[in-house]
């Protein structure tokens, strides 16, 4: 059945925090918003480490408290390298701005769904089990179908459209804008575990990045006690599984030693594991005349540095403003578009020079000795804080970082270029791999 359309100002595809949060922040400007969401909350999503440059967003939407009493709080990272016994321990607070000192550790599920009932509670309708099937543009807004569990199609008029859905991609699917980054090519392997031992004092919500020889793995704590452990791996490393998925995260596990000990006595909760293809994308543009893809919808990247959730929120409360002057000043849209298209890259752009050369042995050794000549390391503290947005002092020290690294890749030359070779065989491309799966032993 097809039901009429309904009117509103606003309709957002996704209910992650994207779209939560941009739903949020527009409803409380008195706007129609809707927000579509294709699973129902609680729902199971990975990416449990949060940045303290979250902690000023979720106090602006009004909800740190909430955020608080389900999170595991984390003051910083634990590098742990492949071949020495040798921890490097660095703190958020060693960045330029010493405030955003902490974060929280959370379970995705329960953090989405607080954002999602929040963003009902500012006055957006939101729809749960509501997967949109068409947008069509015109000169007067867009025309938004969705199709619920049960079969209804419902359809919405609407003057602007902001997708938030995630990988997905609702938006740049249809404008065929989506590319692939061809320096970038991994998958993921993660379960959840009991009783792992972790780091002691304050130091036990810390998420800790580990090495191995196909890959990093990430282990963070979480407040209920169990421990979300997963590894990224290059493509090539998943297509030669031979056995079922359980066993070979375990064997993954096995080669690094100090993970496998710390999860010596640990049990997999569910004896469930997860795997998924892990590829970077970018949209061309994230903006037009009646729609904005904020969040993974717009770009994605690599997990290392837990920048999702904050690229997500900051790009809806950069696109609430968008969204503000599209609908109430239309002449002012086209300066705004440009100076969005810009700052939205940013993150990425900051982020991925790392990411795409953090198997490097150059970035490893820097990591595992961090030194602060020319302000380098607060400038690495303040991207792994969040805190991109700083200023010059910011920039001049991310500068430095980078000319220290050219500097002993130069001097180490045969090793560079070792790694050089090494990455490019590792990011060659595989042909398709699986979409996200959850298989229990397989």
């Amino acid at each position: 059945m097809q039901a009429s359309p309904q009117d509103c100002d606003v309709l957002v595809i996704g209910g992650g925090p994207a779209g939560s949060t941009v739903s949020a922040l527009l409803a409380r400007q008195g706007r129609r918003v809707v927000m579509l969401e294709k699973d129902h909350h609680p729902r199971f999503h990975i990416g449990e480490s949060l940045l303290p440059g979250n902690v000023e967003l979720f106090e602006k939407l009004g909800v740190r408290e909430e955020v608080d009493r389900i999170g595991m709080p984390k003051f910083g990272i634990e590098f742990v390298p492949p071949d020495l016994d040798y921890r490097s321990y660095v703190d958020f607070s060693e960045g330029w701005n010493p405030r955003k000192d902490s974060a929280w550790q959370v379970r995705r599920s329960e953090l989405d769904e607080l954002l999602f009932r929040h963003a009902a509670r500012q006055g957006a309708v939101t729809l749960e089990g509501a997967r949109v099937r068409q947008v069509d543009f015109d000169d007067a807004g867009a025309t938004v179908q969705a199709t619920l569990e049960d079969g209804t199609r419902r359809t919405w008029r609407t003057r602007f459209v902001v997708d938030a859905s995630g990988r997905d991609t609702v938006l740049a699917n249809k404008l065929k804008s989506k590319q692939k980054n061809p320096d970038h090519n991994s998958t993921a392997l993660f379960g959840h575990f009991r009783n792992a031992r972790r780091l002691e004092g304050k130091r036990e919500g810390n998420i800790s990045i580990c090495w191995f020889e196909h890959g990093w793995f990430w282990f963070i704590p979480l407040a209920d006690g169990t421990t979300s452990v997963g590894a990224v791996c290059w493509a090539y490393y998943l297509k030669a599984r031979d056995k079922p998925l359980k066993d070979y995260f375990f064997d993954t596990i096995a080669m690094c030693p100090e993970l496998h000990d710390r999860l010596k006595d640990a049990t997999l909760v569910d004896d469930m594991v997860h795997a998924t293809g892990n590829f970077s994308y970018s949209s061309t543009h994230a903006t037009g005349e009646r729609y904005l893809m904020v969040g993974d919808a717009f770009t994605f990247i690599d997990p290392m540095f837990s920048s999702g959730v904050y690229l997500a929120m900051q790009s809806a409360f950069d696109g609430a403003k968008l969204v503000e002057t599209a609908l109430d000043r239309p002449a002012e849209l086209p300066a705004a578009r440009k100076a969005l298209e810009k700052r939205m890259r940013v993150g990425p752009r900051d982020y991925s020079w790392f990411i795409y050369r953090v198997t490097n042995p150059t970035i490893r050794d820097m990591f595992m000795h961090p030194n602060n000549a020319f302000k380098a390391k607060q400038g690495l503290m303040s991207l792994l804080a969040a805190d991109i947005h700083h200023g010059p002092a910011y920039r001049r020290s991310l500068f430095m970082f980078k000319v220290l690294y050219y500097f002993i890749s130069v001097l180490n030359w045969r090793r560079t270029v070792a790694g050089w070779r090494r990455h490019r065989f590792n990011i060659r491309d595989m042909g398709p791999l699986r979409g996200e799966t959850i298989l229990k032993g397989e």
